[in-house]
């Protein structure tokens, strides 16, 4: 099995600086942490760390609730969005909408 194939693939969701998306990447190039960072969503399309993130080559989705008419739209389009990059697990790091 490659090293890539025993990766975890995830989604982190973030909300601002991306100082928590930063402390994982930083251990996976390390090594100490098995995930492969699939892509970064937010709810903000300002926030800083998807910035970072881009300028690392991971992909990045920003996903502002006033573009969705109510909740539950917005809802599904965050899990479609999440949905479509096949994530093992979804990381809520700062991801500060309730």
């Amino acid at each position: 099995m490659s090293d890539a194939a025993a990766r975890l693939p995830i989604v982190v969701l973030i909300s601002g600086t991306g100082s928590n998306l930063q402390a994982i990447a930083e251990r996976v190039a390390d090594g100490t942490l098995p995930v492969e960072i699939r892509a970064v969503v937010s709810d903000k399309p300002d926030a800083k760390g998807l910035a970072w993130a881009a300028a690392q080559g991971i992909a990045t989705v920003a996903l502002p609730p006033r573009d969705y008419a109510d909740r539950p739209a917005f809802d599904r389009a965050l899990a479609d969005t999440v949905a479509g990059f096949a994530p093992g697990l979804v990381v809520l790091a700062g991801f500060m909408r309730i």
